[in-house]
């Protein structure tokens, strides 16, 4: 391209600019018999728009929105720092491994009005000492009440008394978030207390694996690029009201700092598992006892089932599970080790099931003791199989 060519190629990209913009602002106005009026009346009237757009600072009327909400919910959010003793067994003393104090920051919340302070499991885990840090820089011992490895939730209680003004956060329902919401987390991220970050919510319904626990996964996580970092674990995320959607819980990266991808464990999680933690000091999970893979197009192929079929393929039965006793098969293979016959999983409670992460999200809405009645396909036929929930065994 020539400099002439590059030179009218960016005219025009600036004039189509101005041009969108005098389209967006500019209101109906009348005909006129006159060119040159109806461009002065257009000038006049883009002028005046202009004018109307920059006393009311529409920017800074959305800047306003979060630092309102920060106002609101800043004294709910508290620091936790945790000391646990670590054992290094490569050093021995006498004999005895060497161990040593580590000290643990995460954020937590104020959940109720009897001062109940949520933070994640592993912030706390195996903690010899908990201390609670509110906004005005005073601190306090805690103890656990209450805690789910499973779900990364535990609930502390401070164990002297307090002057503080326990003000807990309202809750909103994540079942209702859609992508694109704007997304708010507060915590203190490296020791930084009170820190704001915002976002978007990237996705919901997401399967965040876990290290321990036996290979189980926390169902129906929100996934933001609202910036977290190492000390934002347990603290809110918030919608554009202020309310509660999610506890940051994790990131992914390659670097162990934020990349654009944070998970948090959902509200609705959080309301139906930490009153039983108040309560009873654990939850009891629903489960079923089984281990499955989504169904592929090699899968597909190998058992002859319609072409884009979608379910779970039974893998494996926990013996006495609740699947098992129920009537459930396992997988069979071939020599080639590839899926020969298998129970092919497609609803639960007629509810259709696609991935491996419906079963579970499934599973976990219900309780011990419900009876779920589940849909597969085997060799061809469809057969409804009702199964008793257990409840989850220790790992």
């Amino acid at each position: 391209m020539k400099t002439g060519e590059k030179l009218q190629l960016s005219v025009i990209v600036v004039l189509s600019m101005t041009l969108v913009s005098v389209l967006v602002y500019l209101p109906d106005s009348q005909s006129s018999n006159s060119q040159d009026d109806t461009n002065q009346n257009l000038l006049a009237e883009a002028s005046a728009t202009y004018t109307i757009q920059e006393s009311e600072n529409p920017i800074k009327k959305y800047d306003e929105t979060y630092t309102r909400i920060y106002d609101r919910v800043s004294d709910s959010v508290v620091q936790i720092t945790s000391t646990r003793t670590d054992v290094n067994t490569h050093i021995t003393i006498n004999g005895n491994p060497l161990s040593q104090q580590s000290v643990a920051l995460g954020s937590g919340f104020v959940f109720d009005d009897a001062g109940h302070i949520i933070t994640n499991n592993h912030v706390v885990e195996e903690s010899k000492n908990v201390e609670v840090t509110f906004n005005d820089g005073n601190s306090y011992p805690a103890k656990i009440v209450g805690t789910d490895s499973y779900n990364d939730i535990a609930v502390l209680e401070i164990t002297e008394n307090t002057e503080e003004q326990m003000l807990p956060l309202s809750f909103a329902d994540s079942s209702i978030l859609v992508v694109g919401e704007p997304a708010i987390a507060i915590g203190n991220p490296f020791g930084l207390s009170n820190t704001m970050t915002t976002g978007i919510i990237s996705q919901t319904g997401r399967l965040l694996p876990t290290q321990e626990n036996g290979g189980f996964s926390i169902p129906n996580v929100i996934q933001t690029d609202a910036a977290i970092n190492p000390g934002n674990s347990g603290g809110p995320l918030l919608d554009i009201n202020g309310q509660v959607i999610g506890m940051n819980t994790a990131i992914q990266t390659n670097t162990g700092e934020f990349s654009g991808i944070g998970f948090a464990v959902p509200s609705n999680t959080i309301k139906k598992i930490v009153p039983s933690l108040i309560q009873n000091g654990e939850y009891e999970h629903p489960w079923l006892g089984i281990s499955g893979v989504d169904v592929t197009s090699k899968i597909t192929r190998s058992l002859e089932l319609p072409k884009n079929y979608k379910g779970v393929a039974v893998v494996n039965l926990v013996e006495d599970g609740p699947a098992k006793k129920a009537g459930l098969h396992e997988a069979t293979y071939n020599s080639r080790q590839e899926i020969k016959t298998a129970d092919i999983i497609t609803s639960i409670d007629k509810m259709p099931v696609k991935s491996m992460s419906d079963v579970i999200y499934h599973i976990s809405e219900k309780n011990v003791g419900d009876k779920i009645l589940i849909t597969i396909n085997r060799d061809g036929k469809l057969i409804d199989i009702q199964i008793i929930l257990e409840a989850r065994p220790n790992v």
